[in-house]
């Protein structure tokens, strides 16, 4: 034998004993849901591990339940649920679970639920990352996460997640009505504490506000109504029964003023929303993101203090791109209030303001697909709002103490838009740039700086840019004199 042979011989025995040490390969200890009847089982008897979903499709007709902390599923896999009154994954009360990887869907002709894709609650430290979940269409969260610190919901797609539905607002006395809409959001994290979601895409491709749909589903119309109209109801929609934000979800939710707090918003690509990003937590951070065609950019609200919109894009936004307001939820210190479905709170302060809102760019504005429902005399209309009117005489305080420094708002038209094949100057499609709640719910203590407004078709600005400070020593109340 040769001593280049025998140099090759040990060579390929080396390789042989180490395909045969399991330790060798990576897979070969991990828990996979091939050996086992089902991924459920392959969960059960895998406490506190990482079960492995292969390459395929595995049809389940029942909730996948995670239970037991550190566990957890990941690989390229696709599970797809057959039966649409079930979610697809539940995990509960599971601390430092992660979810990687996999593909989450429903089966043809089956897409239409009431569920999410994906539940998550009471999951300290969860990881949800490079998960897709298409094909959800849902008036539920296509991913909802709720109770669940320190989460990350980060380098997912979320595809298709709206449905026509009812939006059911009877129980609640302000508003009393319901009626026929457009409903999904994409992903919510609710009542949670130092959370991360980014680098997400949320995408909705099927359900777009066109006249063609909203004339097939009759959107907008109420089917009931409560015997009296509620505060927040304008008389001519109340007895027209009609209501023109039939548009609703989001596409990123963090929400509930009162407990979510510290929560990172970063890098997500968003498009065709009705809502880009709906705030309503404390200390956020909402930066880098492009919000491309939402009829509403962002709006932080119902309580939300010390937020940082910070460089993000807004393209084809069309009632408003960006908006500081107080909610229903709003309210000073003590004041007991009723939110949305009944439910009362009444604890500190829950104050909306202390904010920045730097280095963004609004662009397009009045060119998305939701433009031909919004007439440039709506009320609110305009790529950055400020203030809710109406509000304080209804015991909640005003946005106050921010800052609006170094952003862009270009009337796009300006510069030539196409329309019918050639380029063509066009007005812009907003009457001011800024629009600021008149009166007791103006805005208090907001300072401006180095920005450039594209004056809309009646100005800049519906008021001064400028606003009075909260008295010195005093604590604000609703309205400040």
């Amino acid at each position: 034998m040769t001593l280049v042979r025998f140099v090759l011989l040990l060579v390929c025995a080396g390789f042989a004993a180490r395909a045969a040490d399991p330790a060798a390969d990576p897979l070969a200890l991990t828990p996979a849901v091939t050996k086992y009847a089902s991924i459920q089982e392959a969960l059960d008897r895998n406490p506190g591990r990482q079960v492995y979903l292969p390459t395929g499709d595995h049809e389940i007709s029942e909730v996948l339940k995670i239970t037991t902390p550190n566990s957890g599923l990941w690989g390229p896999g696709r599970i797809i649920q057959t039966n649409p009154e079930a979610a697809i994954i539940d995990a509960r009360g599971a601390k430092g679970i992660q979810l990687r990887g996999f593909t989450l869907t429903r089966a043809e002709g089956r897409q239409e639920s009431r569920q999410s894709a994906l539940v998550v609650e009471r999951c300290e430290n969860a990881v949800i990352d490079s998960v897709q979940v298409l094909d959800n269409w849902a008036n539920a969260s296509a991913v909802s996460v709720t109770e669940c610190d320190r989460v990350q919901v980060r380098n997912c797609l979320v595809r298709n997640y709206s449905r026509i539905a009812i939006d059911d607002r009877t129980k609640t006395s302000f508003l009393g009505y319901a009626f026929r809409c457009i409903d999904g959001t994409g992903i919510t994290v609710r009542h949670s504490q130092g959370g991360l979601i980014a680098h997400n895409r949320v995408v909705e491709l099927r359900m777009r506000p066109t006249p063609e749909l909203k004339a097939e589903h009759d959107l907008g119309k109420f089917v009931k109504k409560n015997a009296t109209k509620g505060w927040r109801v304008s008389q001519e929609m109340w007895d027209s029964e009609y209501f023109n934000g039939w548009h609703q979800g989001s596409a990123i939710v963090v929400t509930s003023g009162e407990r979510s707090d510290h929560t990172r918003v970063i890098g997500n690509y968003i498009e065709n929303a009705a809502q880009g990003i709906d705030i309503h937590s404390d200390h956020t951070i909402l930066a880098n993101n492009i919000i491309n065609n939402a009829f509403i950019g962002m709006k932080a609200i119902h309580g939300s203090r010390n937020t940082l919109i910070l460089g993000n894009q807004f393209s084809r936004s069309d009632l408003w791109a960006i908006g500081l307001m107080p909610g229903t939820a709003s309210h000073e210190a003590g004041v007991e209030v009723e939110l949305s479905g009944g439910r009362k709170s009444s604890a500190v302060a829950n104050v909306d303001g202390y904010s920045v809102v730097a280095n963004n760019i609004i662009s397009d504005f009045g060119y998305g697909d939701a433009h031909w429902n919004w007439s440039i005399d709506t009320s609110g209309l305009a790529p950055l709002r400020l203030g809710s009117p109406g509000f304080a005489a209804n015991g909640k305080p005003p946005v106050r103490d921010v800052l609006v420094l170094g952003n862009i708002i270009q009337d796009t038209g300006r510069d030539g838009v196409i329309v019918d094949g050639q380029a063509k100057i066009e007005p812009p499609r907003y009457r001011y740039a800024v629009k600021i709640a008149p009166g007791a719910d103006a805005p208090l203590g907001v300072r401006f700086g180095a920005n450039i407004f594209h004056p809309g078709t009646e100005g800049v600005a519906d008021a001064p840019l400028t606003s009075p400070d909260p008295p010195l020593g005093v604590r604000p109340t609703s309205p400040v004199p």
